[in-house]
């Protein structure tokens, strides 16, 4: 399999956001490299698909790779995401052991990495992931307005 650079990864991220939007879906989606480099998992948001407040991106791409590697630990590989994880997301990132997490958008408002929690700052935080940005984060969160303010 072929590997991504970081700029492929997370518009492969948004492009799953994109087509969560048009699901319904809150519009994130993830990508989850394998240590070298090669894709193991992509999706979006289906939480309302599944009625499943668990089903975030990032928890699907990490289920399918812990799946994909036969281990549920997913060291070195790399998350791509759309939105800055939530509290829940972040908790799943460090116990799964991503080696590095990639965002586009900031979230101020449910976002636990730079913003609220900070998780993997917490002294309880076993775990934390090389943290980086890539991609168009005002496209990113642009996605995200227009998908609430449509719904208003």
């Amino acid at each position: 399999m072929a590997s991504m650079d970081d700029e492929e990864a997370i518009a492969l991220a948004l492009a799953e956001a994109k087509a969560a939007a048009t699901r319904g879906e809150v519009p994130v989606g993830a990508v989850l490299l394998a240590a070298d480099g090669a894709l193991l998992a992509q999706d979006g948001n289906r939480i309302v698909e599944r009625k499943d407040p668990t089903a975030h991106a990032e928890m699907l791409v990490m289920r399918a790779g812990a799946l994909a590697l036969g281990n549920e630990r997913l060291t070195g590989t790399q998350l791509f995401v759309s939105l800055e994880p939530c509290a829940m997301c972040a908790g799943a990132i460090a116990l799964a052991r991503v080696a590095r997490l990639v965002f586009a958008a900031d979230d101020p408002k449910g976002g636990a990495v730079l913003h609220g929690a900070r998780f993997f700052e917490q002294a309880t935080c076993h775990h934390r992931p090389v943290i980086a940005r890539a991609g168009d984060a005002a496209g990113a969160g642009e996605i995200l307005r227009d998908f609430f303010r449509a719904r208003r």
